[in-house]
């Protein structure tokens, strides 16, 4: 069941009397879990279990235990929409695999939140999660992003948020539009809309607070120059090099991912070198 990502009065009276009926509530954070069981009025008594990445296999015998004896459990995130970033695939996927039921009960979803007011085309979108912490992995894995022209909504660490901005301006184009938010759903909600090499370098890039998600929106369709083409072939072709594949192999690497020629590729790097020489 989905819970608050910020204000607490946003938790839905179903939830709330669904909490009061399960005979196992698992949770990520028991601390959190109860703080917002006590905000609503439900006892937890001795049902509330820790279910987390680091138990979540340990922990499923006993949760398929609970529902094969025709007991309910009800499984919520620390915030927002369980399964979607958080801890639950696995235990659902076993709970169908076995044909017990399951029910959803829906509220907020940050990843529906950020959509709804980043301004740019929701649909159709993709919900990237957080990126690796590691720099090599992380720009590995933008550089599979590059591939999808379509909306991304990423969430961002803000113990890293300049640099993981800098590497998504890099890797999916400076010039592509992007709205920064943080704090969703809280006092101190704030927005930031601009191209991602602006998003880089803006304040809250110098000076984060709390929670931050990016929507990046489509690559831009009209207006794109053959200077600023050339300038995304470059910026592949030094991530690809970061990552630690050797010349030739990044030359192949970007040409498959963007679609151009090797030559186009071999060119761009050339011409730039060229222009730096001048």
């Amino acid at each position: 069941m989905a819970t608050p990502i910020g204000t607490l009065d946003d938790f839905a009276p179903r939830a709330h009397q669904v909490l009061g009926q399960v005979e196992l509530i698992l949770v990520e954070d028991t601390r959190r879990a109860r703080k917002l069981l006590s905000h609503i009025g439900v006892a937890p008594g001795g049902r509330v279990k820790s279910f987390h990445e680091h138990n979540e296999a340990d922990r499923l015998p006993l949760v398929m235990d609970t529902l094969r004896r025709g007991d309910s459990v009800a499984l919520m995130s620390d915030a927002g929409t369980p399964v979607l970033s958080d801890p639950g695939f696995i235990l659902v996927r076993a709970v169908r695999e076995e044909g017990l039921p399951v029910a959803t009960v829906p509220g907020p979803s940050s990843f529906a939140a950020a959509l709804a007011a980043s301004g740019q085309p929701p649909l159709p979108a993709t919900l990237v999660g957080f990126l690796p912490g590691r720099k090599g992995a992380r720009r590995s894995r933008i550089a599979e992003l590059a591939e999808a022209p379509w909306t991304l909504v990423v969430l961002l660490s803000p113990h890293r948020l300049r640099l993981e901005l800098e590497d998504l301006a890099n890797g999916l184009g400076s010039d592509r539009p992007a709205t920064l938010l943080a704090e969703l759903s809280k006092m101190h909600e704030r927005a930031v809309t601009g191209a991602l090499g602006d998003l880089a370098g803006c304040e809250e890039a110098d000076n984060p607070r709390g929670e931050y998600i990016l929507v990046v929106g489509p690559e831009l369709q009209t207006g794109t120059s053959q200077s600023v083409d050339r300038e995304r072939i470059r910026a592949a072709y030094a991530m690809a090099v970061d990552t630690g594949l050797a010349r030739k192999e990044a030359l192949k690497t970007v040409a498959e991912k963007l679609g151009v020629g090797r030559r186009e590729v071999f060119d761009s790097l050339i011409d730039h070198e060229i222009n730096k020489e001048k």
